[in-house]
């Protein structure tokens, strides 16, 4: 088995990946992140057949016949369709091993998971990478890899907290000697954001928008706590006469859009400091809270959650990048971060 092991090794890429709602990355073991596309994929309902996965898939939203549509597998950080994912990660696996020949790639990949998810959603990982081609699989809970990508001293015994704000899912840990012990997991991220953009349009301003206009807008000008009211143009359908129309919308008009989510963020972490041995909290207050995943990137939610809960804020150096970064640097040191790895299916 050893000596199995050892010939797949030479054609074949160890791999990290953030499997993610909104985008997947991908991390080559002694290269780095290679792949940063979405978690997208086209198909043609008539054939069934898959037309076009990530970048590709994504240009098509919104933009198709009615028998082709481009779906996300992957529905608050859990598959939800289990044979596209498979199809998805194929083509990720294949996509790295191109320029290495190799016909049958079979490397060991590390794939991050939202925190709290059952054993069938965990299992439902396990197996679809195995299908895509993986000889092994390990598992690793998100909040654990971000912290491990922000290059946090989890396997110390001081109290580290991160906060990993993704597409699909919010996570909040207290992290100490490489376990979690006291966490919350949300739903509610930068896809519900979308949403809250996309709503306050159609009640406040009669107007329909697509996913991406309001991912554009919430970029732009949406904030936590607004600096500046600056504004910018939302493109949509008129509801009343059904022709395109342009609004102006200003930063605090998106900022009411977003304030309940928001809000459920920022009690999250409230509440996981509260449930926090006091130990750990003077450990916290010492270094900070970490914010991690492409929400931490909205203006002002730093500032928002330093005047919640008196604590500093950092936030990760490309924090877009840390989960994957994670799951990557356990690649690299598998032996001693062996600890922090989930027990799975095929490596109990």
């Amino acid at each position: 088995m050893q000596i199995l092991d050892r010939f797949w090794g030479i054609f074949s890429h160890d791999i990290g990946i953030d499997l993610g709602t909104a985008n997947t990355l991908v991390y080559v073991r002694d290269k780095g992140i290679v792949i940063n596309e979405p978690s997208v994929v086209a198909i043609n309902q008539k054939s069934k057949q898959i037309l076009a996965i990530g970048n590709d898939a994504r240009k098509m939203v919104g933009r198709t016949p009615s028998h082709i549509v481009a779906i996300r597998p992957l529905v608050d950080g859990v598959i939800s369709d289990f044979e596209v994912t498979e199809q998805m990660l194929k083509y990720f696996i294949d996509k790295v091993h191109r320029e290495k020949f190799s016909l049958f790639p079979r490397p060991r990949i590390v794939i991050g998971i939202p925190y709290g998810v059952t054993e069938v959603e965990r299992r439902a990982v396990e197996e679809a990478a195995l299908n895509a081609g993986a000889r092994q699989v390990f598992l690793i809970e998100e909040p654990v890899a971000a912290a491990i990508g922000a290059r946090l001293p989890i396997q110390e015994a001081n109290g580290n907290m991160v906060v990993d704000i993704g597409g699909g899912t919010t996570e909040v840990a207290v992290i100490s000697l490489g376990g979690i012990v006291a966490s919350r997991s949300l739903r509610i991220a930068g896809d519900e954001m979308n949403q809250d953009i996309i709503a306050f349009a159609r009640d406040k301003l009669s107007l329909l928008l697509g996913e991406r206009t309001a991912e554009d807008i919430k970029f732009t000008i949406g904030s936590a706590i607004v600096k500046e009211n600056t504004e910018m143009p939302m493109r949509g359908r008129d509801l009343v006469t059904g022709l395109p129309k342009e609004i102006m919308v200003n930063a605090e008009q998106v900022n009411l859009a977003l304030k309940k989510s928001v809000t459920q963020i920022v009690e999250a972490i409230r509440v996981t400091m509260e449930e926090t041995p006091p130990e750990l909290v003077a450990d916290i207050m010492e270094k900070g809270i970490v914010l991690c995943g492409g929400g931490a990137l909205l203006k002002g939610l730093d500032q928002l959650i330093f005047e919640t809960t008196k604590t500093r804020v950092h936030i990760a150096n490309d924090p877009l990048t840390s989960v994957v970064r994670g799951t990557g640097l356990v690649l690299e040191d598998l032996e001693s971060l062996k600890g922090v790895l989930l027990p799975t299916q095929f490596n109990p």
